[in-house]
């Protein structure tokens, strides 16, 4: 596991909850792992009340399976609730792209986009941890939503999003350098058509880019198939 210090906002679960959530979508804990209350609680340097809480807390997301008896583990991804989180996610993408085109936004807000977009490229060049191109990725999604005014409805989104993270992660530390070259260029397409503010360009591209996972799939499930429950033909 990767752990950092708890925040000082955070009490003793609410730490636990964000470290394994973390850990669980970045793939330090791979899907089907087990997760022991004990050894958790030992690397957190926590009592077990707050680890057992947010094992609880995880498995309500579908995180987490708890079986009595036996254990907690972490679950296998799944397609077919993959596949709501991205109708969730490109429905209210598409939203975001429609209003920045319509009614534009601020000198600054674009600028910001612009300055991701740099960074992504800049940090793209001489890439050695492919999961900073994720946060980098994440991060230009969530000026899209800033620019318009919609900072909550990305909180709510970012809480839905947990089972395509874990997808997103192993794409990014299975397909590396060719993930990094999508995700810039896509981006780039983005950006693009936010400058012309041409609303249907926008939306084909973000769709586009929104649904790569499903070419993906095939080529995730030869590298570890164990990771998922099931692998269905679309």
């Amino acid at each position: 596991m990767k752990l950092v210090e708890k925040s000082p906002h955070e009490n003793a679960r609410m730490y636990a909850h964000r470290m394994i959530l973390d850990n669980i979508i970045n793939l330090e804990l791979p899907p089907g792992s087990a997760l022991s209350e004990n050894e958790l609680s030992l690397l957190l340097k926590l009592s077990r009340t707050p680890v057992r809480e947010a094992l609880i807390e995880l498995s309500q997301l579908g995180l987490v399976e708890i079986i009595p008896q036996k254990g907690s583990f972490v679950t296998r991804i799944d397609y077919d609730v993959i596949e709501e989180s991205k109708f969730m996610r490109l429905s209210l993408e598409n939203s975001v792209l429609r209003l920045l085109c319509q009614q534009g936004t601020s000198e600054d807000h674009m600028n910001r986009i612009r300055q991701s977009m740099n960074q992504q490229k800049q940090e793209a060049k001489a890439c050695t941890d492919y999961m900073i191109m994720m946060t980098l990725d994440k991060e230009f999604h969530r000026l899209l939503f800033a620019s318009v005014g919609k900072l909550r409805t990305h909180e709510f989104l970012q809480a839905q999003m947990v089972h395509f993270d874990r997808l997103r992660s192993l794409a990014y530390r299975t397909l590396k350098k060719a993930k990094v070259e999508q995700m810039i260029n896509d981006h780039e397409n983005v950006l693009y058509a936010l400058e012309k503010r041409d609303w249907e360009l926008a939306e084909m591209v973000m769709t586009r880019h929104l649904t790569r996972h499903e070419i993906d799939k095939k080529e995730l499930d030869q590298y570890c198939p164990d990771y998922f429950t099931k692998i269905e033909t679309m």
